[in-house]
């Protein structure tokens, strides 16, 4: 690995070193380091750039890292992971992406993760997406989940970006069977002319299938956020939407909910609040002593913890 990629990933996988446990580092489009364990197998596709991961029913407790990085301008990567959870399966997975420029050129990273989850299985799937570098290329990550969960099955998604990536497209879907449960948290900060969107697609096919997908997003300078969220109630379930966002000097959100329910028990909800910092809560902590800037700062890390 090189140190770029050593930086990268302090930052997106609180990786100091090599891991224990299981792991695939991903360079520039290549293995960078690769281990499995006893309950955790990770194998290389061999029909298209990326790898499986085979998780077994005896993980309990386990940690799996896949963090990708791209650390030079013109490379455009793009990697396909595929997650086989076997029933009981209790794991976490720490996956995240570094993307820097040094150049004129873009530099770019595809992820497209597949999740199989099966019956009881639980996951915890923590994300960071993060841009560095002073080259003028574009740093662009644009990530895709699908995700299909059996019986009972839970996952928790967290995702977050809160700086240096120029453009994204987040896109997840997900089917989920009876007693089925996904948890999607997401956290975005755009300056500058950075251009974020974000698409949710759920369909809830299971009774007691049920989905809750949080978005907490700050739009600062001439940013611009469009976040989408669309739940198909199609059984007896219950699904929740939110998002949360705060606009500063001239950002721009656009929330898109919508919601249908194919059966008379589906319970779905969508709330969405879009506003400035209320100028009371930074008067506030200006007579703590706080400078006008350090209490907008303090706002936005409460408001994005």
């Amino acid at each position: 690995m090189n140190n770029i990629t050593k930086k990268l990933l302090e930052s997106v996988a609180d990786m100091f070193g090599a891991p224990t446990g299981a792991y695939n580092i991903r360079e520039d489009g290549q293995c960078a380091g690769r281990q499995s364990t006893e309950h955790i197998v990770i194998e290389p596709k061999k029909d298209k750039p990326g790898i499986n991961i085979i998780i077994d029913s005896a993980a309990q407790g386990e940690t799996v890292y896949i963090p990708a990085c791209v650390t030079h301008s013109g490379v455009d990567d793009l990697v396909y992971n595929d997650f086989y959870v076997h029933k009981n399966a209790d794991v976490v997975i720490v996956a995240g992406c570094g993307v820097h420029t040094d150049g004129e050129e873009d530099a770019q990273h595809n992820g497209i993760h597949r999740f199989f989850i099966e019956e009881n299985a639980r996951v915890k799937y923590m994300e960071k997406h993060i841009g560095i570098g002073a080259g003028t290329g574009s740093r662009i990550i644009n990530p895709e989940t699908y995700i299909e969960m059996a019986e009972n099955s839970y996952m928790e998604m967290d995702t977050v970006q809160i700086e240096g990536v120029d453009s994204t497209k987040r896109t997840s879907g997900a089917v989920l069977q009876s007693g089925a449960s996904l948890v999607i948290k997401e956290k975005i900060m755009t300056h500058g002319t950075q251009v974020a969107e974000t698409n949710f697609v759920v369909d809830l096919n299971g009774d007691n299938a049920g989905a809750n997908l949080i978005s907490r997003s700050i739009a600062k300078e001439q940013s611009r956020q469009l976040f989408r969220s669309r739940i198909n109630g199609n059984a007896a379930c219950h699904g929740h939407s939110e998002c949360d966002a705060i606009i500063m000097d001239k950002g721009i959100v656009s929330a898109i909910p919508e919601l249908t329910a194919n059966h008379v028990d589906a319970s779905l909800i969508h709330e969405a609040a879009i506003g400035k910092i209320a100028g009371e809560q930074i008067m506030k902590l200006m007579t703590l002593g706080l400078t006008e800037a350090e209490a907008e700062a303090k706002i936005i890390e409460g408001f994005l913890k």
